[in-house]
């Protein structure tokens, strides 16, 4: 994304005393920063929405708890929507677990009286494998298990063949000591080394996690949908004919302890559930490492609510919550030399284990299901949760487990962990780049396939139902407000061909609009013109865009053009301003199922009402043309908002799933702090010709300079083409069109121009 803004231009204020009003409206007062307001109001609204959404969650659910059997059928539609929000929507290939031997090294890595470990490697999808230990007794097996170290330690770290993981809190191997089979998979850690692209020389400091986060949320999959996949394919096999030892339980500690919550959420195979360093109140989700966003979850999940998934009536489930410190992640790695910054701000260990641990309480006032909960403040998950004996049976194999303690060392001369950290890292990455040419189909099925071209009328009803999934399930859809529309106007300033006036709506009680309306001298009475809404683009302001003095960098002061051609001009400000803030922003909209276009489309219905009020104002003929950022919009909102008549992208116009996720162009968002650009599910649904396709029948442009960094002309093409093929099948081509011009992100005004003056059927000046 080009950075586009400037400093709002003070200058052209008035002093506020002499300020007037626009007719029909109150006088604007105060000298506030209106896009400060707008994003800190957003911010307000969120926070509100996230603790009315704790309160409201119970909506979502009816858990019959009159026997295991009905409750499981009870809850199955929230445990198919879980598995879709965390991205669990690939079919796993039957699974075959291997040792991993070479030449050098075998795959046995530790042995001791009591059991043999194994590395290993097991199938989970195509092209994407599990890793990590086999812990294998000598006798037979009394349970199963698998055990889950954080991300940032290492399967041999949780045997003990390794250093790092205090003795205590080796779950893994005094499970096997207890004799469990145990397989402890691997989790993608936190570090940067493989984070960026070696085909085209850049790297960045995202941790590996958010690295595949970001790709994998565009299309609909998720870093812990892909690690819950490795483990439910680790217990199709521990469930697999002669090898069969029930139970099956599952262990975690902080990343670990989320797979391991999540798995035990959606597969009742699982029997025993033990989370340690991770149940918490989710309410301040925003502050944790962007890797752990979930698209909607806290509409209809809290961690009581998967603990409750995870549990069963009358025994058949347990689930066991030990408060251990949380991993200590202070934020994303530090940039080094030769990597660009730009990893999401988020951090672990600001948790209040009395906010936690009332989180347990809440799952047991829940349901009553059976469970144990442990609070510990020192940092070692599990040292008391397996050791001190609760009951008869429970000492005796505490007892024998003590007598039983090994210490296993590692028999591979030379190991590197790091090897196969980049093996499953570099699966993770193809097997998303991969899903960018799978959905095209995908969109082709659930999109053009039900779009009617019969008639104009027919493709206008074939478009609601795919235009209300769009909404709803992409962008997110904000209630309608009940707030009046207030609207506060003042004079900014006047030239000899139009009057500027600053005007603020509310949207609701926390939410504000803000722009600067231009009104052409010379409008008759009666008389109603066309209006152009021109929007800026990243940390913009609306005097970006209606600038009298200057010709503004990238935007050419286009509003201002317009108005002196006789369009009213109206430029909000939108709010992608303020940088981390408003990014941050973001963060709290998606656990809601929300999104920052969330916010915008519905600013832009207010906007809408209020130029409807103004008597010089044609309804008929309100049209939109944004730039970079503001051409993002012009995808998404026309194609939502129909009271737009038209629509112009400039400089924004592309393949917009590739240039999301792709690794080979130096353009990818993937490279770039803009970690807000992320849309859930958005590339098996909506590229920008899906999104064309519903502001169809309607006029839409594409403004492209051939040197703009945005994009590439070929791939700008490439996806406009459908868009013009959609258009004249339709019998309407001359209602759409592209205009490519020597120059880069700016806007040009000529084709544009002209196409507004045609459609908009307002003579052009000669």
């Amino acid at each position: 994304m080009r950075y586009v803004g400037t400093c709002i231009c003070v200058l052209l204020s008035v002093s506020l005393a002499s300020a007037q009003a626009l007719p029909g409206t109150q006088l604007l007062r105060g000298d506030q920063d209106f896009a400060q307001l707008m994003v800190d109001g957003i911010h307000r609204y969120l926070d509100k929405q996230t603790v009315l959404a704790e309160k409201d969650r119970a909506k979502y659910w009816k858990p019959d708890f009159t026997s295991v059997k009905a409750f499981h059928q009870s809850v199955q539609g929230n445990r198919e929507r879980l598995r879709k929000m965390i991205g669990v929507v690939d079919q796993r290939v039957p699974v075959i677990i291997t040792k991993i031997a070479t030449v050098e090294q075998g795959s046995l890595v530790a042995q001791t009286k009591y059991y043999k470990v194994y590395a290993i490697r097991w199938s989970v999808l195509p092209g994407m494998n599990g890793e990590g230990l086999l812990l294998e007794p000598t006798g037979k097996p009394r349970a199963c298990a698998v055990a889950i170290p954080d991300a940032d330690w290492t399967p041999e770290q949780l045997v003990g063949v390794a250093a790092g993981v205090p003795k205590n809190s080796q779950y893994a191997r005094r499970l096997a000591e207890d004799g469990y089979r145990v397989i402890v998979p691997m989790l993608i850690n936190r570090q940067d080394d493989f984070s960026g692209s070696a085909r085209i020389g850049r790297f960045t400091n995202q941790p590996h996690r958010e690295f595949i986060y970001r790709m994998g949320f565009e299309m609909g999959r998720h870093i812990i949908g892909y690690e819950v996949q490795k483990v439910l394919a680790a217990i199709d096999w521990l469930q697999k004919g002669e090898l069969r030892v029930p139970p099956v339980e599952i262990w975690g500690y902080g990343e670990g302890g989320l797979i391991a919550l999540y798995s035990a959420a959606i597969d009742p195979r699982i029997t025993d559930t033990y989370v340690s360093g991770y149940v918490n109140n989710r309410n301040e989700l925003h502050r944790e490492p962007i890797y752990r966003n979930v698209f909607g979850l806290l509409k209809e999940f809290g961690d009581a609510e998967l603990l409750m998934l995870a549990g069963a009536p009358n025994g058949a489930r347990k689930v066991n919550v030990e408060y251990s410190t949380e991993p200590n992640v202070k934020g994303p790695p530090t940039p080094r030399k030769g990597r660009s910054g730009g990893a999401a701000p988020g951090m672990l260990g600001f948790a209040d284990p009395k906010v936690a641990f009332a989180e347990y309480e809440k799952f047991r006032t829940l349901t009553k299901f059976e469970g144990r909960s442990l609070t510990t403040l020192e940092a070692k998950p599990f040292a008391d949760l397996m050791d001190p004996p609760i009951d008869a049976a429970s000492q005796k194999r505490w007892k024998a487990r003590m007598e039983r303690e090994t210490q296993p060392k590692e028999l591979r001369l030379g190991y590197d962990p790091n090897v196969r950290q980049k093996r499953q890292f570099d699966e993770a990455v193809d097997f998303t780049q991969n899903q960018l040419t799978r959905a095209v189909p995908r969109r082709q099925q659930s999109v053009w396939n039900k779009l009617k071209t019969s008639s104009l009328d027919a493709l206008r009803k074939s478009q609601e139902p795919i235009r209300q999934r769009f909404h709803e399930d992409i962008i997110g859809k904000l209630p309608a407000s009940k707030a009046p529309l207030n609207p506060r106007t003042r004079k900014m300033y006047e030239t000899a061909k139009y009057t500027a006036y600053e005007v603020v709506l509310d949207l609701n009680e926390d939410v504000i609009c803000h722009g600067i309306l231009l009104v052409p001298k010379g409008i008759k009475p009666g008389e109603k013109r066309p209006c152009v809404v021109c929007q800026h683009g990243l940390e913009g302001r609306p005097s970006d865009v209606c600038n009298p003095k200057v010709k503004t960098a990238y935007y050419n002061s286009f509003g201002t053009q317009l108005a002196e051609r006789g369009f009213v001009v109206f430029a909000p400000q939108n709010p992608y301003i303020f940088k981390n803030h408003f990014r941050q922003a973001v963060r709290k909209a998606n656990p809601l199922g929300l999104s920052l276009y969330s916010f915008i489309v519905a600013q832009h219905e207010r906007i809408i009402d209020f130029l409807e009020t103004l008597p010089f104002v044609d309804p008929a003929r309100i049209a939109y043309y944004g730039l970079s950022y503001g051409g993002k919009v012009a995808m998404r909102i026309p194609s939502l908002v129909l009271r737009y008549c038209l629509s112009i992208c400039s400089g924004d116009f592309n393949e917009w799933i590739w240039k999301n996720i792709n690794l080979d162009w130096q353009g990818s968002y993937m490279f770039t702090g803009e970690y807000e650009m992320y849309e859930f599910d958005l590339g098996n649904t909506f590229n920008y010709a899906e999104m064309a396709a519903l502001i169809a029948p309607r006029p839409f442009m594409v403004e492209r300079g051939h040197s703009d960094g945005v994009g590439l002309d070929e791939y700008v093409a490439f996806e406009y083409a459908k868009v013009r093929r959609f258009y004249a099948q339709l019998g309407i081509g001359n209602r759409t069109e592209i205009e490519f011009f020597i120059g880069g992100h700016v806007i040009q005004g000529r084709g544009t121009f002209a196409f507004l003056h045609r459609h908009l059927k307002w003579a052009a000046p000669k």
